[in-house]
């Protein structure tokens, strides 16, 4: 039903539901790709950290047996 109404509605009309519609797309991918972004750079952020906590937490526990 929402076609055939756009569909008959003028030149116009059309053109104005096309905007309406990137209007209305443009908020959610845009967050959608910050997020993505924000998790990229979180992992990346994360890949480079040093590894020495971990091996520290082993040597303590071995120095304490």
């Amino acid at each position: 039903m929402c076609y055939s109404s756009a569909k008959s509605a003028s030149k116009d009309g059309q053109r104005a539901l096309n905007k309406a519609v990137i209007v209305l797309l443009v908020p959610p991918v845009g967050l959608m790709a910050f997020g993505v972004g924000f998790a990229f750079r979180y992992g990346k952020l994360r890949d480079d950290e040093p590894k020495d906590e971990f091996s520290s937490r082993e040597s303590a526990s071995r120095d304490a047996r």
